[in-house]
């Protein structure tokens, strides 16, 4: 393996615990995203290990349950001690019934083989079974009480139901957010990251190269085929990416002046933008892990994140696309 400049590091929530200023998603070692052979798995994890990664994000529902065993096996495998990484698993919102809850960090304690999760985090509201939110809350914080849970978060949760969440905690408090956060998909700018700054609460950002349409390897005329996870991705349609491929062009041009890829550039304008802000990409091969820690260590130029700010504001992702040109058959 090349030489890799060391990771940075930041501090998690209020806790006063260091992260690695950019951590490692899991969502790929899933069917979704093609990584099922643990061999593969195992050889990420351990580069990331190996270059100081400590930051780990996962959750209940990728692959049913295999990301967070292939996460669990791959961290155990490395030697790496418990207490110098941090995992953060989420659960979905299905599971929020209090009986269900005690089941499902269970079982994800065991998939993990971890005797305590770092943080657990509620991927999205309970909109289909309205569980309410206190009965969710406390049943969460019970969890803390007992050891089994460490810090507690929300991924996709709206500011006001944050307030609704917070309130219902007795002795905890919400120490890490996770949203969809990338240089073309800034909507979390508007209310949750301000919130976060303010309340010192860490943002795991999700989708931080807008699913590789900031990477390089699409163009408008090579886009994601029909079997790819991406390819029903509102971004990666047409009318969008025509606009995406601006700001591309525009990243490979600065990632020259730095020697970076448009990967390492695109992440470190977020990393500059919020001090709270921890991207969470995901990566397939050791090499791209590598990839991944070059884009920390260093800073922008002021000129140049202003470049990127003005470029991506000109893009305005249309999420209706396929819904508009759709003509039923009737």
């Amino acid at each position: 393996m090349p030489e890799v400049p060391p990771v940075e590091y930041t501090t998690f929530g209020k806790s006063g615990e260091k992260i690695s200023r950019i951590g490692l998603g899991a969502w790929q070692f899933s069917e979704a995203w093609g990584v099922t052979d643990y061999r593969k798995a195992k050889a990420v994890v351990e580069r990331a290990v190996e270059l100081g990664i400590n930051f780990f994000d996962t959750a209940m529902v990728y692959g049913n349950g295999l990301s967070e065993a292939a996460l669990g096996k791959s961290l155990r495998e490395s030697g790496v001690k418990r207490d110098e990484v941090f995992v953060t698993t989420k659960i979905p919102a299905d599971f929020l019934n209090p009986l269900d809850v005690m089941k499902a960090v269970e079982k994800s304690l065991k998939l993990l083989g971890l005797s305590y999760i770092d943080a657990l985090l509620v991927h999205w509201p309970p909109v289909w079974h309205n569980y309410p939110t206190h009965v969710y809350a406390r049943a969460l914080e019970k969890l803390v009480n007992m050891g089994l849970v460490r810090h507690l978060g929300l991924s996709n949760f709206p500011v006001e139901l944050v307030e609704s969440f917070r309130n219902s905690l007795s002795r905890v408090d919400v120490e890490v957010f996770q949203h969809r956060y990338n240089l073309i998909e800034r909507w979390a700018e508007e209310e949750v990251i301000p919130y976060a700054e303010s309340c010192q609460i860490t943002v795991q950002a999700w989708s931080p190269i807008a699913k590789g349409a900031l990477t390089g390897k699409y163009t408008p005329d090579n886009l994601p085929k029909f079997a790819d996870v991406r390819a029903a991705d509102p971004v990666f349609h047409p009318s969008n990416f025509t606009k995406v491929w601006e700001v591309v062009k525009l990243l490979k041009r600065i990632g020259e002046k730095y020697n970076k890829t448009q990967t390492q550039v695109a992440l470190n304008w977020l990393i500059c933008s919020s001090p709270v802000v921890v991207p969470i990409p995901g990566a397939k091969t050791p090499e791209q892990v590598d990839e991944l820690v070059g884009s920390v260590g260093w800073r922008l130029k002021t000129e140049d994140w202003v470049l990127l700010d003005e470029a991506s504001r000109a893009v305005n992702i249309s999420y209706s696309v396929y819904y508009i040109e759709h003509e039923p058959a009737i």
